[in-house]
């Protein structure tokens, strides 16, 4: 199982950006999927999750900002996030939990991670 995200980069502050993913491989399943971000000189965090029925979680630093939404049909999750500001600066990272053909488990699966700058 393979995640790629994209649509990291430079915007201004109080700009836009959308990052997408989209998940490859052999599964029969994906569960919840989400974004992490890593600030510089700081720890992941979380900063939204959506489950596969479309029920969603906020880091309570990105709420009324961001929304994450789905494509099941296309195992694609998305982040529309708006009014950025320079402290959502990261490396941000998709994840999502999937479960491979002929196993009953899911496993957690990460993505490479795309660069956010949002300038002053």
């Amino acid at each position: 199982v393979q995640l790629q995200a994209s649509g990291g980069g430079l915007v201004q502050s109080g700009g836009s950006l959308r990052l997408s993913c989209a998940a490859s491989g052999s599964m029969s399943s994906i569960g919840s999927m989400g974004w992490y971000r890593r600030p510089p000189g700081k720890q992941r965090e979380l900063v939204a999750t959506i489950s596969s029925g479309g029920s969603t979680t906020y880091a309570d630093s990105v709420k009324g900002r961001f929304t994450i939404s789905r494509d099941n049909g296309k195992n694609m999750v998305y982040l529309q996030m708006n009014s950025l500001r320079p402290e959502d600066t990261a490396v941000y990272s998709c994840n999502a939990d999937a479960k491979k053909y002929g196993s009953v488990w899911y496993n957690s699966y990460w993505g490479q991670g795309t660069l956010v700058t949002v300038s002053s």
